[in-house]
């Protein structure tokens, strides 16, 4: 009897108690993704649609009006400014985070480069903080009556730049504070992607001739497309989806000429208690952040399928 239990007992397991023991496991843990992609995104969005067409305003009941709120947002020229400077936004932030930690990374891979390590984490340091800190350092920093630049600019001889009271200097404000804060998460994806580009490629170059600026745009820059397309997704998208710095710093000032479209938005909602309409808004931003993303996505392809 012993020796049959014992028999029994180191026999492997069937193909099918493996096959479930495998098979559980990953439906675990999709399932807990599942269920909170439900609980935070889709039964939030479903709810902003409902909203979207009534007149709700937070409290009480609400009536379905149809498309009332598109069509008198579509109407709104406030709706228009707070798009057409998101959009602005977006264009001078994107191509200056994808400018400064490309270069960040090229040089921080050189081979010449001294102190690596401590520059990645110099650089990396900014993504860490809260964006609401970064807008008051830049703040301090870009203050007219109390800031450093201007301290410096005048004990220099110079006159105070209105960094805050003019719309487009304090926009530019808020996209260097953004493009610093952003520099080392884009910068880390570029050294991943650099560092997996084959050596034999600069090889091969550098015997054919070609100096460093040939083999940046020759083979670094292709090799590293799929890397420079997540990028600039990541950062289009939250570009348009920038509120935090915009608050800490000017809280879209002067006045609202920087009023951003998730501003417009909060405010819409929650100051005027227009939650409907806000709903709407967002439903929009929705829309054109899709049509983003899918526009890049078939640009990407098409770069890849040469």
């Amino acid at each position: 009897m012993t020796k049959r239990a014992s028999a029994v007992s180191a026999s492997p397991p069937s193909p099918s108690r493996r096959r479930n023991k495998y098979t559980l496991a990953p439906l675990v843990l999709i399932a807990a993704n599942v269920v909170l992609f439900a609980l935070f995104f889709v039964w939030p969005a479903v709810i902003g649609l409902v909203y979207s067409f009534t007149n709700y305003t937070g409290v009480g009941a609400f009536q379905f009006i149809g498309l009332d709120n598109y069509h008198n947002l579509f109407g709104d020229s406030t709706f228009y400014d707070a798009l057409s400077r998101t959009l602005l936004y977006a264009v001078l932030f994107v191509p200056l985070n994808f400018a400064v930690s490309l270069l960040a990374a090229n040089l921080l891979v050189s081979k010449n480069a001294k102190g690596g390590s401590v520059a990645r984490v110099l650089f990396f340091i900014p993504w860490l903080l809260s964006p609401i800190v970064v807008g008051v350092l830049w703040r301090w920093m870009f203050g007219e009556n109390f800031g450093l630049v201007n301290y410096v600019i005048e004990r220099f001889g110079g006159s105070a730049v209105p960094w805050q009271s003019n719309a487009d200097l304090s926009l530019l404000v808020v996209v260097m504070a953004a493009s610093w804060a952003w520099t080392g998460f884009s910068m880390l994806l570029f050294i991943a992607a650099i560092k997996n580009v084959p050596v034999s490629y600069y090889e091969a170059a550098s015997l054919d001739g070609a100096g460093p600026w040939r083999q940046f745009f020759s083979i670094t820059l292709p090799s590293i497309a799929p890397t420079s397309f997540i990028v600039i997704l990541l950062n289009t998208i939250n570009a348009m989806k920038e509120y935090p710095v915009f608050v800490a710093l000017n809280n879209g000032g002067p006045g609202t000429s920087n009023n951003l479209l998730v501003q417009y938005i909060y405010e819409t909602g929650f100051k005027r208690g227009q939650i409907g309409y806000a709903s709407a808004a967002s439903f929009v931003l929705m829309l054109i952040l899709m049509a983003v993303a899918i526009i890049q996505l078939i640009v990407n392809r098409r770069v890849e399928n040469r």
